[in-house]
């Protein structure tokens, strides 16, 4: 089982959740987060003045899957994800990070049953 864990843009996501379901992925937890990476975010304006915002609003992604799952996964993160077909600065990163255990609440199943 993995977790995986993705950064994109707030404008791509509807194209990363068609490419999800496509790979029969349709489970998954979005958070409204901030940051920025090479990009070092960018400068706006604001009634004459010029001001920096360090934080670029970005879209969370958080998917538990099957081993089997992972690299459809990530290949529909990149197909919807990119902002073109060589892909920009600002496009996001994707995070896979082993998950030692999953359970249902509702019924207290265990492990990749829970997925």
């Amino acid at each position: 089982m993995k977790l995986i864990i993705a950064i994109i843009q707030p404008s791509r996501l509807d194209a990363v959740k068609e490419a999800l379901t496509r790979v029969e992925v349709h489970r998954l937890t979005v958070v409204d987060c901030q940051g920025f990476g090479r990009q070092k975010g960018q400068t706006g304006g604001m009634r004459g003045r010029d001001y920096g915002v360090n934080l670029l609003r970005k879209v969370q992604l958080q998917i538990g899957v099957n081993e089997e799952f992972v690299q459809p996964t990530i290949d529909a993160i990149l197909e919807g994800g990119r902002s073109s077909e060589q892909g920009e600065f600002g496009d996001g990163k994707i995070f896979v990070l082993p998950m030692d255990d999953c359970v249902r609440i509702r019924t207290g199943e265990r492990g990749s049953d829970a997925i």
